[in-house]
């Protein structure tokens, strides 16, 4: 049981390991998207765009809601944006003592 909550864990952050990824996260803050507003956000193309959004929802951490021929992408847990959160303020910390570091 342990075991596969550590591969489960494995798994999720591999799939946020992706700066692309993230950026799509982050852009779903505001609330679902198209797969053209994220082309526009990121500045990307759509190719780009679609395989990392397919990488998110085979992970479940996004899913697709369908109105006619297009589909919206929302978070599917919005615990992901506390976790993004935490992720900013530890990449905050790290600057803050590397600056210190270099001023000594």
């Amino acid at each position: 049981m342990k075991q596969d909550y550590h591969f489960f864990k494995a798994e999720f952050f591999k799939t946020l390991a992706h700066p692309t990824r993230v950026a799509i996260l982050d852009n779903l803050r505001e609330g679902e998207k198209k797969v053209s507003e994220l082309q526009e956000l990121l500045d990307a193309d759509q190719s780009t765009v679609s395989q990392q959004l397919a990488r998110l929802r085979r992970s479940n951490i996004i899913v697709g809601r369908k109105e006619g021929t297009t589909v919206y992408y929302s978070v599917r847990d919005p615990m992901i944006f506390d976790l993004l959160n935490v992720a900013r303020q530890i990449f905050n910390n790290h600057l803050v003592s590397t600056q210190i570091m270099l001023d000594r």
